[in-house]
């Protein structure tokens, strides 16, 4: 009976982060269709009337749902790093979606990653602790601490631009998603202790209403600082590393050490190399980064500099293929 509880909590985590995905699939594919020159509330007004997008905020809820059931079955050291797998599902509902096929590089990812999670939680095995038995200074020096460091990552970002502005914010954004984790973590506790009642009395819940909005705005505007392979990284692998020093520190969950640390690193660095491959992956490309591609291309042809030839259009170059009529009159209307 004890390893159900586990096990409900990993299926849990698992449905959660394939709900994310397809919302992810949804929305992108609601957004493919929009026209360039549609934003703000005009966009959003179009987006509304749409059912993909409709069923993407409605996965988002479901999503939020799963983990909250997740974290209320099982240690946060256990349930975040499954949230991972939200980026490899998300590449693959894109290429039943978008009817595009992943290559071997892209399937390698995929299988590393989900091999280097099963080797993580393998080799740590995530046991006890609650936030409802964590002492008031440890839960004030852990507040303290993430919105600290989550605010330096924002100053930093903020000090510099595009790609290094990307990462920094991803950071932060990773930072707050981990750390809102652990709220909920709290709040479900409240709830299995007092009831519906619990929910309202915690102050855990008043902080999530506050910087649930806050670390929402701020991936906003961690998309509109530069592309997704700038980002994600950051994103993705900061979320569960916060969350899980969260538990471990403030909840006083239990990992196993020893020889046991060596694999556990060895899962999370093919986690870590899974995502920074899959996140170069043209399925996780949508419109806005096309439209971020088309800006800087105009930028740069403005300054004078030249614009920059794709991958395929230097590929069949350089095999020696002839220039068309169309491909002519295209270069020279880039010059």
């Amino acid at each position: 009976m004890i390893m159900l509880v586990p096990l409900l909590s990993v299926a849990l985590a698992v449905l959660g982060a394939l709900a994310n995905a397809t919302s992810s699939v949804l929305q992108r594919k609601a957004d493919r269709d929009e026209p360039e020159d549609r934003s703000g509330l005009a966009m959003m007004w179009d987006l509304a009337h749409k059912p993909t997008w409709v069923g993407g905020i409605l996965a988002i809820i479901a999503g939020f749902l799963l983990q909250a059931g997740a974290l209320a079955t099982g240690p946060i050291a256990l349930v975040q790093p499954i949230l991972v797998l939200e980026l490899p599902l998300t590449l693959l509902l894109a290429g039943l979606v978008f009817r595009s096929r992943l290559h071997p590089r892209e399937w390698t990812a995929v299988a590393g990653m989900g091999a280097g999670l099963g080797l993580m939680l393998f080799a740590l095995q995530p046991s006890g602790g609650s936030p409802q038995a964590a002492s008031a200074i440890r839960w004030i020096a852990g507040v303290v601490t993430v919105l600290a460091v989550a605010g330096l990552f924002v100053r930093l970002g903020y000090r510099v631009h595009h790609t290094r502005r990307a990462a920094y914010l991803g950071i932060a954004t990773g930072i707050g998603f981990g750390f809102t984790a652990t709220l909920i973590a709290g709040i479900t506790a409240a709830y299995a202790t007092t009831g519906i009642g619990g929910v309202f009395t915690t102050w855990q819940t008043y902080l999530l209403i506050v910087l649930g909005p806050a670390f929402f705005f701020l991936l906003q505007k961690t998309m509109q600082a530069g592309r997704l392979v700038a980002s994600q990284p950051a994103l993705t692998l900061a979320d569960p590393v916060v969350a899980a020093a969260f538990g471990l520190a403030v909840f006083g969950e239990h990992v196993r050490t020893g020889g046991w640390l060596t694999a556990a690193l060895l899962g999370a660095a093919l986690v870590a190399a899974g995502t920074l491959l899959l996140v170069r992956s043209p399925l996780l490309r949508d419109s806005s980064d096309e439209r971020q591609d088309g800006k800087r291309q105009v930028s740069e042809r403005q300054a004078g500099k030249p614009a920059p030839v794709s991958r395929d259009h230097c590929s069949w170059r350089g095999m020696g293929v002839p220039l068309t009529g169309r491909d002519v009159t295209r270069d020279r209307g880039r010059r």
